[in-house]
């Protein structure tokens, strides 16, 4: 089945460079990542539009609880990244930072601010 580029996210290198030092991925921050994917396919998902872009992150969504049921790790970590890539092209077409969308729960929970949450 053709997937668009879904399946293009398992080949995102493990090391990027940024500011002239390699840096692991694990250890990007989410507005690093969010760059990353723009520029990697921010004009395609552009194209691709909102609509179709929420698609695609919800078809990605449904193989990770997939993999989550029935996958080995490196599945459930290749579905993650799938999700995070697509979240994240999401966020830019929204024009939502996701560390500015993470800023929700910097405190801990949003209702309560307790860590862990007391609700």
């Amino acid at each position: 089945r053709n997937l668009g580029r879904s399946g293009c996210h398992g080949a995102i290198s493990a090391e990027i460079s940024e500011g002239g030092g390699g840096r692991s991925l694990a250890a990007m921050e989410l507005a690093a990542f969010q760059k990353l994917m723009a520029e990697t396919y921010g004009e395609q998902d552009r194209e691709r539009g909102v609509p179709a872009t929420v698609a695609w992150l919800t078809e990605e969504l449904g193989e990770l609880a997939q993999a989550v049921r029935k996958g080995t790790r490196d599945e459930q970590r290749h579905e993650l990244g799938d999700v995070l890539a697509w979240l994240a092209s999401l966020a830019e077409q929204l024009g939502i930072g996701l560390d500015d969308a993470a800023q929700r729960y910097a405190k801990g929970c949003p209702r309560c601010a307790a860590k862990p949450c007391a609700c």
